[in-house]
């Protein structure tokens, strides 16, 4: 199978970027090598990569300096020579150049205080203003850091105390709840505190409590009289002692 197409467009990845360039770069100067044996041809080669590191290739058989002057020749094109005046502004902005950083350099260590013994008084007053100046903007920044921070916890704090409370709202109902229900006495549940006639007003207590039950049979709880038990219930569970009275009534 042959190798896919790629398409050609900028490679994201610094990493696979560079890889693909170092690989592409000795390629490239493997052609233009093998062109410049074979055909006899005086080839120069410039490239910078993305980071501005200058590659570069040449016929063996002649040097850059050569191959840009023909190219000049042949395309017109003359390259501005530098008069004395640009050398002298060249030099001129060179020093002043020097200069500023010379002096940016001082600044830097009389703020941190680095050496001060060829400071004059004048300078070290305004210096001293502009350090005051410096701890103002940072302690006006601080606090607004710290403001920030106090807001924040703040806020924390509402959301815990609205958390506390929705729990302890979720506690109570459940307590309430529960303590709706009859609590057990000793001897199992208290039934006179569930009764309606239990209390104060105790003439028309029967009343509600047959309308509230109006389907109690009320004659399953009457008292039936008694019944003495027969001769045959008792031999039955005394055998032997049944006869024994049996015989005595007979002999009566």
């Amino acid at each position: 199978m042959g190798r896919g197409k790629i398409e050609i467009r900028r490679i994201e990845n610094k990493a696979t970027r560079q890889v693909t360039f170092a690989k592409r770069r000795g390629g490239l100067f493997k052609k233009t090598n093998e062109l410049a044996v074979l055909c006899d041809a005086q080839i120069g080669l410039i490239m910078f990569s993305s980071s501005g590191r200058l590659f570069q290739y040449n016929s063996e058989a002649t040097s850059m300096e050569d191959i840009i002057n023909r190219y000049l020749t042949a395309t017109g094109t003359q390259i501005p020579q530098q008069t004395t005046d640009d050398q002298e502004q060249v030099q001129a902005e060179l020093q002043r150049m020097r200069r500023e950083t010379y002096n940016l350099q001082l600044s830097l260590q009389h703020y941190t205080a680095y050496d001060l013994s060829s400071v004059r008084l004048e300078d070290l007053n305004n210096l001293e203003q502009q350090v005051e100046n410096s701890l103002d903007k940072v302690r006006t920044r601080k606090y607004e850091l710290l403001q920030q921070q106090i807001d924040n916890l703040q806020r924390k704090e509402k959301m815990v105390q609205d958390d506390n409370e929705g729990i302890f709202n979720m506690i109570r109902e459940h307590q309430n709840v529960v303590g709706s229900f009859p609590k057990p006495d000793h001897h199992g549940w208290n039934m006179l505190d569930q009764c309606p006639f239990f209390g104060e007003e105790q003439s028309g207590s029967v009343l509600r409590l047959a309308a509230e039950f109006p389907a109690m049979n009320l004659r399953e709880y009457q008292l039936q009289p008694p019944q003495e038990p027969s001769l045959q219930d008792f031999h039955l569970h005394h055998p032997s002692t049944s006869s024994t009275v049996i015989a005595q009534i007979r002999g009566r």
